[in-house]
């Protein structure tokens, strides 16, 4: 009995699980040995640490390595039914089943702990870490010797060791982590933000680190106005496709202000070892309601794990969807306060082979450039022709960074029309993190010459020659008559 007693000691100085647990059954520490404690060292901050007390000391003499352990009351129906893992004499002491699976019994404890709304013995949340440490300490006091179930939401930890009361345990387990990233189309390579036209899919994924003991994972997505959701395009677990009956897509009754809702089952969830990888693909389409602008459109992600009712939660992970504009300045001459009203022009790609649609000042869709027959004028397709305002301007919203080229259809009234295309670069400032882009406001300054008046062959040019010409006779007539009466006065 007493080597069967010494494995049930290292069995349960093992057992740490997963997610305190929801507590409305009445459950008291049982036993006459009190004093015990046991002591998390590197706890992770703001954790729930819960201690159950399955099985309390009657009496031990641990010089003799003797120990005599009975069923705390709540568990003793329950442990009865558990053969495969102990057994109970006629008095009713418990022991070990030699070979038993440890694992297998914490895991069937913990999951009938939830069940039965068994509550905690001791419960106790790890404070916050000192300045420049990432784990503080816990502490679960007044306990009773016995064996307990040390239950949080990071995974199995230990259990009390009667053989010296006070126990120091070491945490072993990490809270799950959410790193969330979106793709830019132009290099492929996903970050923290990128940018694209309206109208344009955009690819993200959230990568989720697990941890050993996973329960209720939830993924949280929450986008915003400015961004459509198109779905969920994969889930994997290490790089390999997870079985679509492990996982529900929710986007509806979802009971908080996210867009939609990944939830994994517990059968799922139970395969999960220490920093398995879960991989969620989805994309987004920017739509007419995005900010334009260094203001951006946010996606955030989360993760929920642990009991249900405690709402605990990762740190959000966030990305940034930029979408640019740029402004068209018409003014004649070479004077920019002589401002162009009823310039006409459309807005090519970078290769100049699609024209954009543009409806209310925004970038709709890209369609192809018309051809036209020899001799014939192309006829622009529906809403790609923007016209100069009374300012001399337009504004186009909705743009990925890119080169784009301007040209003119036609020039205002007295101007002559440009013979090439105008360029056009939007070219955003990424942060030294990659977390935000920005843009200084762009303008293309477009400026058209009028021409001269001609000269022309009516009007005063020939009365002039006229007027000299009459002038000219009267003058010749007046000398010959002079000449005339001259001679003849001198005869």
């Amino acid at each position: 009995m007493l080597q069967h007693a010494k494995k049930l000691v290292c069995l349960l100085l093992a057992l740490v699980m997963v997610f305190a647990m929801s507590a409305t059954v009445f459950a008291a520490q049982e036993g006459p040995l009190t004093g015990g404690s046991i002591t998390i060292n590197d706890a992770v901050p703001n954790q729930t640490y819960d201690a159950y007390q399955i099985l309390y000391l009657e009496s031990y003499d641990a010089a003799a390595n003797a120990y005599a352990y009975k069923a705390n009351s709540v568990w003793k129906t329950w442990l009865e039914t558990q053969t495969a893992f102990v057994s109970f004499d006629e008095q009713g002491y418990v022991t070990w089943v030699e070979g038993a699976d440890a694992a297998a019994f914490a895991k069937a404890a913990q999951a009938y702990a939830k069940t039965a709304e068994i509550a905690a013995d001791v419960t106790a949340t790890a404070p916050a870490a000192a300045e420049g440490e990432k784990y503080s300490v816990v502490t679960l006091p007044d306990l009773k010797l016995g064996y307990y179930l040390v239950d949080t939401t990071l995974g199995t930890l230990c259990s009390l060791d009667t053989t010296n009361p006070h126990v120091e345990m070491e945490e072993k387990n990490e809270a799950p982590t959410n790193v969330k990233t979106v793709e830019e189309d132009e290099t492929g390579a996903f970050g923290s933000a990128n940018d694209a036209n309206i109208g344009q899919t955009v690819n993200f994924k959230s990568v989720i680190t697990a941890q050993a003991g996973a329960e209720n994972y939830v993924f949280h997505d929450k986008m915003s106005t400015g961004l459509t959701f198109g779905g969920v395009t994969a889930v994997t677990l290490n790089g390999e496709t997870v079985d679509p009956a492990s996982y529900e897509v929710k986007t509806a009754e979802l009971g908080d202000d996210c867009t939609f809702h990944v939830v994994f089952t517990q059968a799922f969830c139970d395969t999960l070892k220490a920093n398995d990888k879960i991989e969620i693909a989805y994309t987004a389409t920017v739509n007419e309601n995005a900010v334009v602008g260094n203001g951006g459109n946010q996606n955030e992600s989360k993760v929920s794990y642990g009991d249900e009712n405690k709402n605990t939660f990762t740190p959000p992970s966030t990305t940034q969807t930029y979408t640019w504009s740029f402004d068209v300045l018409k003014y004649g001459n070479g004077d920019k306060t002589k401002v162009l009203q009823g310039a006409q022009f459309v807005l090519l790609n970078s290769d100049k082979s699609k024209v954009a649609t543009i409806v209310d000042g925004k970038f709709a869709s890209w369609v192809d450039v018309p051809t036209a027959e020899e001799g014939q004028e192309i006829t622009w397709p529906e809403n790609t022709v923007l016209t100069t305002d009374d300012a001399g301007k337009i504004n186009i919203a909705g743009l990925d960074a890119d080169t784009y080229y301007l040209r003119e259809t036609k020039a205002p009234a007295g101007y002559n029309q440009l013979a090439e295309d105008v360029t056009v670069k939007i070219t955003p400032t990424a942060s030294e993190d990659g977390k935000t882009l920005t843009l200084a406001p762009v303008t293309a300054e477009v400026n058209n010459q009028s021409g001269t008046e001609l000269p022309s062959t009516g009007g005063m040019g020939t009365t002039i020659f006229y007027m000299v010409g009459s002038i000219l006779l009267v003058g010749a007539a007046v000398l010959l008559i002079t000449k005339k009466r001259m001679s003849a006065m001198s005869k």
